[in-house]
């Protein structure tokens, strides 16, 4: 990714005078994690918690019932070539591939950048719905089409939501921002760029993990976006790249852990989805329409995954329309959702 224009506001500063409206209730600490490198601290961190009106175009949507308490954790992994990533030892992501489907072919839209690719993972839809096309995310048509956990809050208010990000256009005002509403039950807000992105992912992977550990969250989504930023800044797909990856698998390992060690785990039906953005050319730099650049990875697993090959190509979009689908979400066709379901089974 890009870095937005600098600086950045807190959830409390979208609000006039620093009162937020009724039904939300921010917080914004300082102290909420603290990490150290290098003599570094974390930068404040925005936390929101909201609570919507089951009211809306989508608030006639009803959830389906279901026998187990299915719940799905989106992980997003900025830049990651398919190829680069066969060439990584990564266990935890090796173990989630055995436990479901995983394709090295699947496609991402054009440009590939990080905005309008962002953009059609979370929301469903290329660009010429989306309406962004670079990461300025000008154009924007989030309202139109909402990201998938907008869509579960709206659909399904009782179920509880989850995101963490360190890029912020994801999740922030920053650069035509945020990605992903004020619709998520928490938002966690960091910024790569002032924190490293090593540090800012590990605080992400952190949050989630004591998230997963101390709450009961249905939907979530985690990003992690140092592989991107390794390859830019070392102008290569070579050993920086290639170590940020590895680390990314760690950081997916502690999220299966914390996920393992719920206590209603047995109980649960977790779908983990794992993707990423965009791929990259050989200097790191993406953008083109080349096979390096188009190619991502596609992963779903869990008890409801498909096991082996998902028997097409995966495109970018398919993310958000899986984890709807597995949470029981009855697509709408006024939704005009360009995605599929990919690697459920009995779908």
């Amino acid at each position: 990714m890009d870095r937005p224009g600098a600086g950045h506001r807190c959830a409390s500063d979208r609000f006039e005078n620093g009162a937020a409206p009724v039904g939300i209730a921010v917080i914004a600490a300082a102290s909420y994690l603290r990490h150290s490198m290098s003599g570094r601290f974390t930068s404040t961190i925005c936390v929101a918690w909201l609570t919507l009106a089951s009211s809306g175009p989508l608030a006639d949507t009803q959830c389906a019932s279901t026998e187990y308490n299915k719940k799905v954790l989106v992980i997003g992994i900025d830049g990651v070539r398919p190829d680069v990533l066969a060439d990584v030892e990564t266990p935890h992501l090796d173990a989630l591939i055995a436990q479901g489907t995983y394709s090295d072919r699947a496609i991402t839209g054009l440009p590939t950048v990080s905005g309008p690719s962002w953009s059609s993972m979370l929301t469903g839809v290329w660009p010429d719905k989306h309406g962004v096309t670079s990461n300025d995310l000008e154009g924007s048509r989030y309202d139109e089409f909402p990201d998938f956990l907008t869509r579960i809050e709206l659909a399904c208010p009782d179920l509880n939501s989850f995101v963490v990000a360190d890029w912020q256009p994801l999740v922030a005002s920053a650069s035509g921002g945020p990605v992903i509403g004020e619709a998520p039950d928490v938002k966690v807000v960091l910024d790569g760029y002032e924190l490293g992105w090593d540090v800012a992912d590990d605080s992400s992977v952190t949050i989630a993990v004591q998230h997963l550990q101390r709450a009961d969250p249905d939907a979530a989504f985690v990003y992690l976006g140092n592989p991107d930023e390794a390859s830019h800044q070392a102008g290569s797909i070579g050993v920086e790249y290639r170590a940020a990856i590895a680390l990314a698998d760690e950081q997916v390992g502690r999220l299966m852990a914390a996920i393992r060690a719920r206590p209603n785990y047995h109980s649960e039906d977790w779908l983990v989805l794992v993707s990423t953005d965009h791929g990259r050319r050989a200097d790191g730099g993406h953008g083109g329409p080349s096979a390096v650049e188009r190619t991502i990875f596609y992963l779903a697993s869990g008890p409801s995954a498909v096991r082996g090959d998902p028997g097409l190509i995966p495109e970018i979009v398919d993310v958000a329309v899986t984890a709807l689908a597995h949470l029981g979400i009855a697509i709408q066709r006024e939704w005009q959702l360009d995605g599929k379901v990919v690697g459920l089974v009995d779908r």
